[in-house]
């Protein structure tokens, strides 16, 4: 197996049954990487997210399972584009084959598969792993292959999102008219309107000066992204609602997934499994350490919100809507009975 990583200008070269030594033939050194399968990786980070890890050890799980040569050339730092160009790519079969992105991105193709983001669906870590180790969502897995001929070979995530607001939210009481940022999709606005806040869908790149000059007075996010875009400088406090774990599917095209040996394919999907529960494991230890360093930089105050369990029993009637409305009604259900 050959792992190229070519944005980051590096090449690591692990062909499987091969030792490179001194004095070996220009032959045999040409045949190392003379490959007849090539999967072609894109992620939007540097080496070091998790998501790039994720797939690197998915490579490494197919060299182990796969008695035969597989070259991997993963391109990092958005060098193919965003997610949403991921998709087409995926879907036509050219450019990329295989990567980690958001549901909401493959939304198109598959109206249910933004519940796997919806809020509060998972009631803490051990539900949300629970679920992810499970086939639950294998009628959404089925809805993507069969409208975009996209497969998903695995669960990866792990970031919880939480309330990170100018002053502190605590309680019922407090969080009652907080005008605070929401992502674009419905659901998400629904919910915390039901949660009596005052939800706005304002652009990403516009929360640090909307929260600085007062427009609103929060928003939710993941540890990781409150760190790195400081976020803690005009939002410095962070209440542990818990409200999203995050759900990260490793999908690949399916037009590459039919043109590979029936041996690669099992490894693939073995190595697809397996890598999520990587990634999982490292994003959500990696979560909690960078939340950790904010608290222990004195960059933000944490605190618990008092009385959560009241937050599941508000938001069950928005989910139930939400889940009629693109027929997954089953599904939820399956899901809350994990």
């Amino acid at each position: 197996m050959t792992i190229l990583n070519m944005a980051a200008k590096k090449a690591l070269h692990l062909t499987k049954g091969l030792a490179l030594v001194t004095g070996m033939s220009v032959i045999s050194f040409t045949a190392a990487y003379a490959q007849d399968v090539t999967l072609r990786g894109a992620s939007m980070f540097d080496d070091n997210h998790a998501f790039t890890k994720t797939m690197v050890k998915f490579a490494d799980l197919v060299g182990e399972y796969y008695d035969g040569d597989v070259e991997f050339d993963l391109r990092l730092n958005g060098e193919l584009g965003v997610e949403k160009d991921y998709v087409n790519f995926l879907q036509q079969g050219v450019a990329i084959d295989y990567t980690i992105m958001a549901p909401s991105n493959m939304a198109k193709f598959a109206p249910a598969i933004p519940l796997m983001d919806m809020p509060f669906l998972f009631r803490d870590l051990d539900h949300w792993n629970a679920v992810l180790s499970s086939d639950a969502f294998a009628p959404l897995e089925a809805e993507l292959a069969e409208n975009a001929d996209i497969m998903i070979i695995g669960y990866t995530g792990g970031g919880v999102r939480n309330l990170v607001s100018s002053a502190p939210i605590g309680n019922l009481e407090e969080l009652a008219g907080h005008k605070m940022r929401v992502m674009g999709a419905p659901i998400q606005a629904q919910t915390f309107s039901a949660l009596t806040a005052a939800p706005s869908a304002i652009a990403y790149n516009e929360v640090y000066n909307a929260i600085q000059s007062g427009v609103i007075a929060g928003f939710e996010n993941e540890a990781a992204s409150i760190q790195n875009l400081k976020f803690y400088e005009v939002a410095p406090h962070v209440t542990l609602t818990k409200h999203t774990i995050t759900v990260r599917p490793i999908v690949m095209s399916g037009k590459t997934f039919r043109k590979l040996p029936e041996a690669l394919q099992a490894a693939v999907m073995k190595a697809g499994s397996e890598a999520g529960a990587f990634g999982r494991e490292l994003e959500s230890r990696e979560d909690g350490l960078k939340l950790q360093e904010m608290v222990d930089a004195g960059q933000v105050q944490v605190q618990e919100f008092e009385g959560r369990e009241k937050l599941l029993e508000m938001v069950i009637p928005v989910q139930d809507t939400f889940a009629a409305e693109i027929n997954a009604t089953d599904l939820l259900a399956n899901v809350r009975g994990m």
